[in-house]
C-alpha cells in the first residue's frame, strides 16, 4: 500500500485527522435504520445503525436464515454443539436456546447436546513452563472447569466434558471416515419436516418442536469432571514440548480437539457437530491455511459444511457474523463467556503463522473496514471438490483430505522428503525390516498431504506422537506393502526344453 504523505494530499496524507473526523462526524444520536423510531445503540457498518431491539432481531434472523438456507440439519437429528467458552460459541449456544424455547414462533427441530474440551494443562517445571499447553495450575484448571460446567448445567441440555489427555486414548478408527449412511434414498428436507411435525402432533406436542430434555439427560459426564491422571497429563505435555514450532503446536492442538469431539459425536449418536467460527475467524483461518499449503482444501476447511468424516458432518452457522457483532450481542444481552488463555510461546520464539495472520488481518481491518468481509466472500467462491478422496490410498492420514501430490516434482516437495532413515536392527529378516519401515519417519510421508507433511516434520520424534496416529499409520503402511507384494507375481521356473 502507498504510504506516501505530503502537502499535496498523497495516499497517506492526514490519515489520523481523517480517522478523527470519521469518529466525531456523528456525535448526535442517530435513528435506527430499521424501525426509524429508537435511537441507534451501535453502528455495525457505515450506514447500518441499529437500536437494541432491531439488532437482536437482525442477529437472530441471520442465524435462522443460515440454517434454513443450507438445510443440512434435519428435524429430530442429534446435534452436538462444540463450545470453547469464547464469544462466538457462547452466542451460538444462546441462539439455539432461544430457538428451542416455546415462546419462539418457529422453533428449531433438532435435539442439541453440548461438549466442552478442556485444553488446559498444568504448568511444567520452571525450565519447561513456557512450553506447556496452557499456563494454569491444577487448582486454576479445576476452577475454570467448574465454572464452565455450571454454565453447561444452566442450559438444561445434555453435556459432555472432555479433557485433551483423552485424545491419547482415541482408537485408530478416528482417522477413517465413517459410513455416510444407507444406500436407500433419503427423504427431502420438506418431506422430513412434514413427517416430523405429523409425528409430534400424534405424540401430543402440537407445535412441532423438541421437548426440553428430562432431568436424567441433563446430567453430564460426572467422571470426566475430575482431572486426568498426572501420568497422562505429563505424556501430553511431552508431546507438545517435542513440537519444534508454535505453528505446529497450534495445528496439533486443533487436530486433537477435533478428533476428540468427533469421537464423542460418534459414540453418543450425534449426526452433526456445530462449531462457532465467526466471519472474522473464518477469514483468518482462510489466509492461515493458504500460507500453510492447504489451498486445495480451503472450501472444506472454512465452508459451512465439512463432510470429510463421513458419518458426522461439521457445520459452521456463525460464519457470517463479524466479531464486532458477536461482541455487542454478548454485551447487550448478558451472554456469559469463559475466556481461556491462548497457547503460550517461548520468549525467543517467533509467534505462529496463526497469530501473525490474525494480527495482519485485524490491523488492516482497523483502517479498511471491508477487509474481513472481502476475504470471506473470496472463500465463498471456492469449490470443495479438490478435497474429496475416492479411496484410502488417496486420503491424507491426518486431515482426511485428498493427497495433493500429483506432480510431486513440481511442488518443491523434494527438500521436505530428505530424512534420515533408521538403521536396520535385529537379524535383518523381513519382519524386522517391515517393523522398522513402518516406524520410520520417511514411511509416514507418502500418507500425508503437502500441508500435513510440513507440520509432521516439526512434530518431534515418532515415539511422542499420539498412539492412535502411529497405529493407523502402521496399519496403512503394512497394508500397502502387502498389496504391493501380492501384485508382484514371481516368475515360474522354466521347464527344461526337449532337445
Amino acid at each position: 500500500m502507498c504510504e506516501a504523505a505530503g502537502e499535496d494530499g498523497g495516499c497517506g496524507a492526514d490519515t489520523a485527522s481523517a480517522r478523527r473526523r470519521r469518529a466525531h462526524g456523528h456525535s448526535h444520536p442517530r435513528p435506527c435504520v430499521k424501525c426509524g423510531q429508537g435511537s441507534a445503540a451501535l453502528v455495525i457498518r457505515v450506514g447500518d445503525a441499529f437500536c437494541r431491539g432491531c439488532f437482536r432481531e437482525y442477529f437472530v434472523h441471520k442465524f435462522r436464515a443460515m440454517l434454513g438456507k443450507n438445510r443440512v440439519i434435519f428435524p429430530g437429528e442429534k446435534v452436538l454443539l462444540a463450545l470453547s467458552g469464547g464469544p462466538a460459541s457462547s452466542a451460538m449456544l444462546r441462539q439455539v436456546q432461544e430457538g428451542l424455547s416455546r415462546e419462539t414462533a418457529k422453533r428449531l427441530r433438532f435435539v442439541p447436546g453440548l461438549i466442552y474440551v478442556d485444553v488446559v494443562a498444568p504448568v511444567l517445571p520452571a525450565c519447561l513452563a513456557e512450553g506447556a499447553v496452557r499456563g494454569q495450575s491444577p487448582a486454576q484448571r479445576e476452577q475454570s472447569l467448574a465454572h464452565m460446567e455450571t454454565l453447561l448445567q444452566a442450559t438444561g441440555f445434555p453435556y459432555h466434558l472432555a479433557h485433551l489427555e483423552q485424545a491419547l486414548e482415541l482408537p485408530a478408527s478416528i482417522l477413517r471416515p465413517g459410513p455416510a449412511g444407507s444406500d436407500e434414498p433419503s427423504p427431502s428436507y420438506k418431506e422430513a419436516v412434514e413427517g416430523f411435525i405429523q409425528q409430534q402432533r400424534q405424540e401430543g406436542d402440537g407445535d412441532g418442536g423438541i421437548s426440553p430434555p428430562s432431568l436424567s439427560t441433563q446430567l453430564g459426564d460426572l467422571a470426566a469432571s475430575r482431572l486426568p491422571a498426572a501420568a497422562r497429563t505429563q505424556e501430553l505435555l511431552q508431546l507438545f514440548e517435542a513440537v519444534e514450532t508454535p505453528t505446529a503446536r497450534e495445528e496439533l492442538l486443533q487436530m486433537l480437539r477435533t478428533h476428540l469431539i468427533l469421537q464423542t459425536a460418534r459414540t453418543r449418536g450425534y449426526a452433526k457437530v456445530m462449531t462457532g467460527e465467526s466471519c472474522t475467524r473464518v477469514a483468518i483461518k482462510l489466509l492461515t491455511n493458504l500460507a500453510l499449503g492447504r489451498g486445495a482444501f480451503l472450501a472444506i476447511d472454512t465452508g459451512f459444511v465439512d463432510d470429510r468424516h463421513g458419518d458426522v458432518m461439521v457445520v459452521r452457522p456463525m460464519r457470517e457474523y463479524m466479531a464486532k457483532e458477536i461482541a455487542f450481542y454478548n454485551h447487550f444481552f448478558d451472554v456469559p463467556t469463559v475466556i481461556t488463555p491462548p497457547l503460550p510461546t517461548k520468549r525467543r520464539e517467533k509467534p505462529s503463522i496463526h497469530r501473525l495472520m490474525e494480527r495482519f488481518l485485524l490491523g488492516l481491518q482497523e483502517d479498511f473496514p471491508s477487509t474481513i468481509s472481502t476475504v470471506y466472500r473470496t472463500g465463498e467462491k471456492l469449490s470443495p471438490a479438490p478435497a474429496k478422496a475416492s479411496s484410502e490410498s488417496e486420503r491424507c492420514l491426518l486431515c482426511l483430505c485428498a493427497l495433493d501430490i500429483a506432480g510431486e516434482e513440481e511442488l518443491a516437495l523434494e527438500p521436505t522428503l530428505i530424512m534420515d532413515e533408521p538403521e536396520l536392527e535385529g537379524d535383518g529378516c523381513c519382519q524386522d525390516a517391515l517393523a522398522v519401515g513402518a516406524e520410520s519417519r520417511a514411511a509416514f510421508i507418502p500418507l500425508l498431504c503437502y500441508s500435513c507433511r510440513l507440520t509432521f516434520k516439526e512434530l518431534g520424534p515418532l515415539a511422542t506422537l499420539p498412539p492412535y496416529v502411529r497405529a493407523e499409520a502402521q496399519r496403512r503402511i503394512c497394508r500397502a506393502q502387502m498389496k504391493q507384494q501380492s501384485q508382484e507375481v514371481p516368475l515360474e521356473d522354466e521347464e527344461p526344453g526337449e532337445s
